[in-house]
Formats: structure tokens, C-alpha cells, sequence
């Protein structure tokens, strides 16, 4: 579950700031980011969907249009695109995956949908080959969508469902591999761009930790072992680290309350760092200490700089925006200018392009839709 329901993070994030504090560390790079006390878009510019202060942005096109959108990944050739939707208009309830041309825009049409239309799937990525794709699924316990809580005893929750495994699926939404089939949650798997590893997230030690495995599901290799939720993991360009998400509880009091949530199938995401490591799970370190909820983390395509969104400036816990910093933890730079949501930042392979979701120009409502802009350094 990579974060996957949008809308739901609009509403989880929108006054959860007072039950989270910031780290004092964060201030010295808080104080590098040129920050900006208005966020309006350009009437100057040809290009509305840009907000002014958005330099890294050569242009932007806005994909979807309804519905919620998120976790669009790129085919290794960058020709296509494969993402996850609940937009009622295209007969879902729930996450499913759905399979775009690089070129395409879904503002009169529909996508096909390459997931079974059953249960609730999540973090769909593209195997070497372009034919393939990897996917989460609830599918086999149950075809209903299962139910998503907000809240346990007043605090902000998600549902890591038991039901969830692994599944490849060629371009028609066939099923062709089923790769995981261990008790309870495994899911969130993306594939490295050496095109010879998957790493994802599984309860199977008891914890919320990664695992790397081949294409076949062979030879899984466990790569954290702290106690907390270790999740959203991303290989870097040459495959040699991994960048992801982990919520560290320290307490005792955070430890126990972890716990009881865990056993219940649920996560906290409130305060999340993020980490990285080799893909062997060496030389892992912290790499953020800003407080608050940082994740969606992504290697820019020089392998030295990581691109994520953070709500660790936010005086509510909103808006989230996109940050880029370098893999030693230093010069923290602002991206993106929203007063919303900016999330899911993910580069073509080609370094080029960067897909991610956004509230941005949906008429004040809550639809999350895709955007793919032409990057610039």
C-alpha cells in the first residue's frame, strides 16, 4: 500500500499537524527553501498548470481529469505508463490499474484497464520486457473493495490488508504469476532498472519490512529488520540503493501503540522519514529529519538527489509539496508551490520526463489527477 488512496490523503493529512511535532533539525534546512507566501498560477505564462516558482518545470500536461489518481510508472522504453484509478466514470470503486500510451490524455475517453476489476490493487510497475506488469491485490480473498478506515480512536489510520499478494499480469490483464503466497500483507513492489530485482513490503517476519526478490519471486532476501513500517521503495537508476519511507516508533508508549495497530492491520502515517540503503539492506541510514510525513520518495536521474513530498512545512499538516535532496542529506530545495497536494514524483527512465499526482486545476474539489511535465535542472 504505497499510499494509495489520494483523496483519503487530503482529508487524513488536513488537520492531523497538532498530534505531530517537528524536529528541531529540520529548521537549518527549512531556512534553505526559498519559500513563498502566495501560491497562484502565472497569467504571464502559456502554461497554467505551472506555478510561478515551479523552475524545474519546462512545461506540464495534465492527464486525467476526475477521480483519483496516483502512482503512475513508467514502461523501461518510456513509451508507456501504468497507473491506478478509482474514477467512477470509468466503472471502478476501488483502485485498479489502467495502461496509457506516454502521449495520451483521459479527458473524453477511458483507459483500458488491465487489472481483474476485482478486490483492491495497488503499486502496478513494468517488468523489463513491456509485456509484463507487477501488482498488488486483495482479489483472491475477496472481489468486493474492502473497507478503508479513516480513523481508530480518533487518530488517523490505513488498512494494511491481509489479503493483499503479488501478481504479474501481461498487457490484456491476465494473470500469468502469482509471486507471492505468504500469510498477510505483501504488496508495494517496484522492479530495479537493471531489470533483475523487486523489492517490496511484507509482514511475514511479524513487522512491516522490505524484501527483495527475482522476477520469478525466487530467492527473497529480507532487507530491514527495525521495528516500524518500512514501505514505498525505489531502486536508483544503476540498482545499487534503495530509498523508502519507515515510521520509527522510539517510545514506549509509540512502540506498544504501534503494535496494537499493527495487530489490527493498521499504520499511522503521520510521521514518516525517509531512508536509504544498498539493495542489500547495508550501509542503511537515516536521510530526512524534518518531522511530520515525508515519503514518495524517488531518485532523480542522476542517482545523487531524491525527489518526495514532505507536509514537513505545513502548519496543519497541508499542503504537501515535492522536495529534492541530495543522498547525503544536504541542500534541500523546494519543487513544486502547491496549496494542495503534489505527491508520486516519478522520472522516466530516460530522465527527461516526471509523472506525479496533484490536486492542482481541479475547480477546488477533491480529485487528484495525473500530470506529466518536461524536467529541467
Amino acid at each position: 500500500m504505497k499510499i494509495i488512496y489520494t483523496a483519503i490523503i487530503i482529508i487524513l493529512f488536513a488537520s492531523c499537524k497538532n498530534e505531530v511535532k517537528k524536529d528541531d533539525s529540520s529548521a537549518p534546512l527549512g531556512d534553505q527553501i526559498e519559500k513563498t507566501t502566495t501560491a497562484f498560477l502565472d497569467p504571464q505564462t502559456n502554461d497554467t498548470l505551472i506555478y510561478p516558482e515551479e523552475k524545474h518545470f519546462k512545461n506540464i500536461r495534465q492527464v486525467t481529469f476526475g477521480g483519483d489518481n496516483a502512482e503512475a510508472y513508467w514502461s523501461f522504453d518510456d513509451s508507456k505508463l501504468i497507473f491506478q484509478s478509482n474514477n467512477k466514470n470509468w466503472g471502478v470503486n476501488c483502485d485498479q490499474m489502467f495502461l496509457m500510451n506516454a502521449d495520451e490524455t483521459f479527458m473524453d475517453k477511458q483507459p483500458p484497464m488491465i487489472s481483474t476489476g476485482k478486490g483492491r490493487t495497488t503499486c502496478s510497475y513494468f517488468l523489463p520486457d513491456g509485456k509484463h506488469i507487477v501488482y498488488g491485490s486483495t482479489h483472491l480473498k475477496d472481489e468486493n473493495c474492502p473497507e478503508v478506515p479513516l480513523k481508530k480512536e480518533g487518530k488517523y489510520v490505513w488498512p494494511v490488508y491481509d489479503s493483499f499478494d503479488i501478481f504479474v499480469a501481461d498487457l490484456e490483464g491476465n494473470i500469468t504469476a502469482q509471486l507471492t503466497n505468504e500469510p498477510g500483507y505483501d504488496a508495494e513492489a517496484t522492479v530495479s532498472p537493471k531489470g533483475d530485482k523487486i523489492v517490496f513490503t511484507s509482514i511475514r517476519s511479524g513487522d512491516l519490512e522490505l524484501y527483495t526478490m527475482d522476477l520469478d519471486g525466487e530467492n527473497v532476501k529480507q532487507i530491514t529488520d527495525e521495528l516500524g513500517y518500512d514501505g514505498g521503495a525505489f531502486f536508483s537508476p544503476d540498482g545499487s540503493k534503495l530509498i523508502f519511507r519507515a515510521s520509527r516508533p522510539k517510545t514506549e508508549a509509540a512502540i506498544k501503540e504501534y503494535k496494537e495497530l499493527l495487530a489490527q492491520g493498521l499504520v499511522q502515517p503521520t510521521e514518516m522519514e525517509l531512508f536509504i540503503c544498498n539493495a542489500d539492506g547495508s550501509e542503511l541510514r537515516q536521510l530526512t529529519h524534518l518531522g511530520n510525513a515525508n515519503w514518495a520518495p524517488f531518485f532523480h536521474p542522476s542517482g545523487e538527489k531524491i525527489l518526495f513530498s514532505s507536509n514537513f512545512e505545513a502548519e496543519r499538516g497541508f499542503p504537501f509539496n515535492l522536495y529534492l535532496i541530495d543522498i547525503d542529506g544536504k541542500n534541500l530545495e523546494r519543487v513544486t508551490f502547491s496549496e494542495g497536494f503534489d505527491a508520486f514524483p516519478v522520472f522516466s527512465n530516460d530522465g527527461k520526463k516526471l509523472a506525479f499526482s496533484s490536486n492542482r486545476n481541479n475547480g477546488g474539489g477533491r480529485d487528484t489527477n495525473l500530470f506529466i511535465a518536461e524536467w529541467q535542472d
